[in-house]
Parts: structure tokens; sequence; C-alpha cells
């Protein structure tokens, strides 16, 4: 089913969705800025669900408006809002594209007049008319006054100023689960695109190595959020063609990557603390330094307040050094290995014995080799290997390759957080790590915008006192 649905993708969000989710965008949406962007977006929902009662519409002086076709929403961004509509104004049938704003003075605020993209507009649609318009061309609009309905408006107005998480709280317990699975499903889709996207530019950067998309993608994740910034920039200065030569050498490995890291620097590690492992690894980068001509990223990008030791940067590397000289971070080795068990098992590491009783130089601690527990490999899972097989899949238009990115999810527990959290409360619990991933991409990327009109949820909650 998600393989369907990323196939299908631009047609389920014009043709199949639009009847619940409303004001349709890419998923690349910015959220909204101002109450006045917000009803304006209001506006093109009545007008595109044809939400404006039985009356008659009419311009503004008075020519009847009989509405045919309100026409394609426009999923550009850029251009009239949408294409191919067709209208009939005092009985004579226009086909063109249609305008819609809060006032009439936007069309000159946005410069439409004198863009000639405008010039095929045939109706002005708006809030107030403030003004009359024309086109580049010289053409004068016809406008039309639309108003929102009651019930519509206030159960907008309601969903914006709601300051529980999630604001729909009081529908969702009366969500056919149908269209709850429908919804979470295409939200998965649009995160794996989303995260695809970032796969892109790695190869775009790396001139279409898969090898080092995956290295980087995985030292991302690494991160686990609060470094995952620092440990993209620290991948991108790992050149394959350099460390490679030293690969079998998992203390050279490391050096390359504590030195590269900025973590081998006198002014981050205190005298006392300098000892005799430290000393070794910084005299090995040099060496290293001098042979490449390496330049390392700033210590000062690395995050250590309030990180658990495990997820000190030293103790992600060592892990990470021990995954390259091993060879298990091989994208070729990724796409061959099948299975949740055999998943974990090929990200499943300790440290270097240095590390075993180290959090950082200098500071001895209580013996652990440090292995990657299962809930820290799940989120590997989750955002290097399922996005990297997705986009991997979409590249080479193997399906068999797309559909693993999604049952690899489905396999996997959903994750908790706050987010998964308040949406149990509200009554819908992630079944996997599908459904918590759905539910990160709605709070991101539609509730945190107040992006309501493009929610299954939100247009169900603005259906409320409808007659």
């Amino acid at each position: 089913m998600y393989y369907y649905l990323w196939q299908n993708y631009e047609f389920l969000l014009i043709y199949l969705i639009p009847p619940f989710a409303g004001f349709q965008k890419k998923p690349t949406f910015v959220g909204l800025t101002n109450m006045e962007q917000l009803m304006e977006y209001l506006l093109h929902y009545v007008w595109q669900h044809r939400l404006y009662g039985l009356a008659p519409l009419a311009t503004t002086d008075g020519q009847a408006v009989d509405v045919i076709d309100p026409g394609v929403h426009n999923l550009v961004n850029s251009g009239p809002d949408f294409f191919n509509a067709k209208v009939k104004i005092n009985g004579m049938l226009w086909a063109g594209n249609v305008e819609v704003h809060e006032r009439s003075s936007d069309w000159f605020r946005h410069h439409h007049d004198t863009d000639a993209a405008y010039n095929n507009v045939v109706l002005h649609i708006v809030s107030a008319a403030d003004a009359e318009v024309r086109t580049a061309d010289g053409k004068q609009l016809p406008q039309v006054v639309l108003s929102v309905p009651d019930y519509l408006q206030h159960n907008y107005q309601a969903l914006i100023d709601e300051e529980t998480y999630p604001p729909c709280y009081r529908i969702i317990p009366h969500v056919p689960p149908l269209t709850v699975h429908n919804w979470l499903s295409r939200l998965t889709v649009e995160r794996l695109e989303s995260k695809t996207d970032r796969v892109q530019q790695y190869l775009h950067r790396t001139g279409g190595d898969w090898e080092r998309a995956f290295f980087i993608t995985l030292a991302r994740n690494f991160g686990f959020g609060t470094n995952a910034q620092a440990f993209e920039q620290w991948a991108l200065t790992i050149d394959p063609q350099q460390i490679g030569k030293h690969r079998d050498d998992v203390f050279q490995v490391e050096a390359f990557f504590m030195g590269q890291a900025g973590l081998l620097d006198d002014t981050l590690v205190k005298a006392e603390r300098r000892d005799s492992y430290y000393m070794r690894l910084k005299s090995e980068y040099a060496f290293l330094q001098h042979k490449f001509g390496l330049t390392p990223i700033s210590h000062a990008q690395w995050r250590f307040g309030r990180l658990r030791p495990q997820n000190f940067p030293h103790v992600r590397l060592s892990q990470l050094a021990r995954l390259y000289s091993e060879r298990r971070a091989d994208f070729s080795l990724l796409t061959e290995t099948l299975g949740l068990d055999a998943l974990r098992a090929l990200f499943r590491i300790g440290v270097t014995n240095y590390w075993r009783t180290h959090y950082a130089f200098g500071e001895e601690s209580r013996e652990s080799d440090k292995t990657l527990q299962t809930s820290s490999l799940n989120l590997l899972l989750i955002n290097t290997v399922s996005p990297l097989l997705f986009a991997c899949g979409r590249q080479r238009m193997d399906e068999d390759l797309a559909e693993r990115a999604f049952t690899l999810l489905e396999q996997l527990p959903a994750e908790r957080n706050y987010i998964t959290r308040c949406w149990e409360r509200a009554g819908i619990k992630a079944a996997h790590a599908a459904d918590s991933q759905a539910l990160i991409q709605l709070r991101q990327h539609y509730c945190d915008g107040k992006d309501c009109l493009r929610c299954q949820f939100g247009a169900l909650y603005l259906k409320q006192g409808r007659s």
C-alpha cells in the first residue's frame, strides 16, 4: 500500500485527498506567520470546496456568477491560486485562472498588476473589495466578495486559539478508523519523502556516491538529535579515498575521526587529562593531517550540555570507528541485509578498549562495552536504514527496495515521546514506527504551523455544526 501511495503521490495529492485535506500544498509547506495569512487560506478552502452556501454569487458590480469548476489548486507556490477554472459571468462562460486574496488591494501589494503570469486570471476572490484591480495587460478583473460561513470561521478560530495539543483532540475519538489509517499512511510517505530529499542532497554533494551518502546519513543520526548537525558537518570532511587507506587499523581510524571532529585540541582538553592514549591519538592524527592536508571542524560545534555520557561525541565516534573498520558501514552490505534482527546485529557495536573505561579523555569510569542498546538501534533503523532504502528504491525504481523501507517501519516499535503520548491521550495510539513517524510529521509540518486546512483531522473538525 505504501509503495502505491509513493508511486501515485502527486495523483493522490490532487485528486484523492482533497475531500478531506482542504488546502493543498506540497509537503515542504512553510508554516503560516500571521492571522491575515491564515484567514486568506481559509478563503482558499471555502472557494475550493464551494462552502459559500446556496445564495447566488455576484460580482461587486452586480453581475451573476455561476461556478462550473473552481479549478485545480496551484501546487507550485507561484502564479495564480487556481488553474483552469470555469465560471459563468452574466451568462458568458470564462475559462482561466482564479486568484484569492483577503483584500483587493493585496493584488497590488503582491505586484500582480505588473506580472504577466496573472494575465489569464478571469476572477478575483476576496473577503473585502477595497480597490478595483487590473492585469498587466490592462484588463479590469471582475471580483466576488466571498463570505466564510460562521460555523467554519468559528471552528477554525477554535483550532487556532486552542493551547492543548493536539488542538483537534475533541474530534479525534469520532474519526473513523479508516480515515485515521489512510491519513497516517500518507503522512508516513511524506516523512520518507522529506528524508529522501536530504539523502539526495548528500548524493549531489558527493557526486552520486551512495557509500558516502550512507556514511553521512548514519553519522548524522549517531548524533541522536542533539549533535546531529555537528556529526553531519564532521562526516562531510571524511574522504573515503583518504581514510580507506587505513581502514584495517581501528586505532588510525579513530585518530582520523577524533582529529577531524576537533576533539584532539589542547584548548579543549586540560593538561592533567591529556593521558597517554590522548597523546597517541594526537600524534597519529598529526601524521594523517600532514599526509592528507586535513582540516578539522571546530570543537565548538559539539554540544555536551544535558547530554548523557553514553551520547558524548567521543563514545559515538569510537563506535563509528569500529563500524567503519569492521566494514559494517558499507551501503552494499546494508542493501543485502534482510530482516529486522539482522539489521540490528549489523549496527550493534561497542567502543574500542580505551573507551570501555572512559567517556572523555583522562576521566576513568566504570567499565562498560557501551554497546548500542535496542532503543538506539531502532532509531538508527528508522532514521537511517528506512530512508536510504526508500531513496535508493525511488532512484532505481526498485519496488522491492522501496517496500522494504515501509515494511521495516511497520516491524519496528513505535517511538515513545511527547508527540506520541499526546496523540495517545487524544485517542490515537501508534502501533509501530510507521505510525509514530506519521505523527511526528503531522506535528512538525501541520500542527506547528497551524496548517489545519491541509489535515484530515482538521477538516473533520471544521465540519462541525455545518447545516
